[in-house]
């Protein structure tokens, strides 16, 4: 069975300059965790609902260490400066973030004459979840993600 059998062809693409809040929006309006990102007709990222919970990244604490006796002066200014870290990373609205700043790049893609076994393969090797659909000339003509193929193999369409 090939790729292009089982591929949905009606790809629901975001541009690199919509924010993160609109992109939300369209994932979940059309019920996916993820879109390619096209600038014109060129393939330029891919946003999943996993870059967009990895822009929600708390910065470390660090790990455990006893402070010296002259790091006993140096400890509230660094809990200071850590509290001050943390505050600005939750206040700031990624909201409000292009998709360029949290897409993954370069893109995965398949060709649409591959067989399903081959973008299985892909997908499991990479950890993703859907592949772009590219003709001979690199062009997106589909989407297929782990749901597709196995719906393919169950005969399911």
């Amino acid at each position: 069975m090939k790729v292009r059998d089982v591929m949905n062809p009606n790809v629901v693409t975001i541009t690199p300059d919509a924010t993160i809040r609109d992109c939300v929006k369209v994932l979940r309006e059309n019920n996916i965790g993820g879109a390619p990102v096209v600038d014109g007709d060129e393939l330029v990222g891919i946003i999943t609902e996993r870059d967009i919970l990895k822009l929600l990244k708390i910065p470390e604490h660090g790990g455990y260490w006893l402070p010296s006796p002259l790091e006993v002066i140096e400890v509230p200014i660094r809990d200071v400066i850590e509290w001050m870290e943390l505050k600005s990373s939750i206040a700031e609205d990624v909201g409000t973030w292009s998709v360029e700043r949290a897409m993954t790049k370069p893109v995965h893609t398949i060709n649409m004459n591959a067989d399903i076994e081959e973008a299985s393969e892909h997908m499991v090797r990479h950890g993703i979840n859907r592949l772009p659909v590219v003709d001979a000339t690199g062009r997106m003509t589909g989407i297929i993600t782990r749901g597709d193929i196995v719906k393919g193999i169950a005969g399911i369409r």
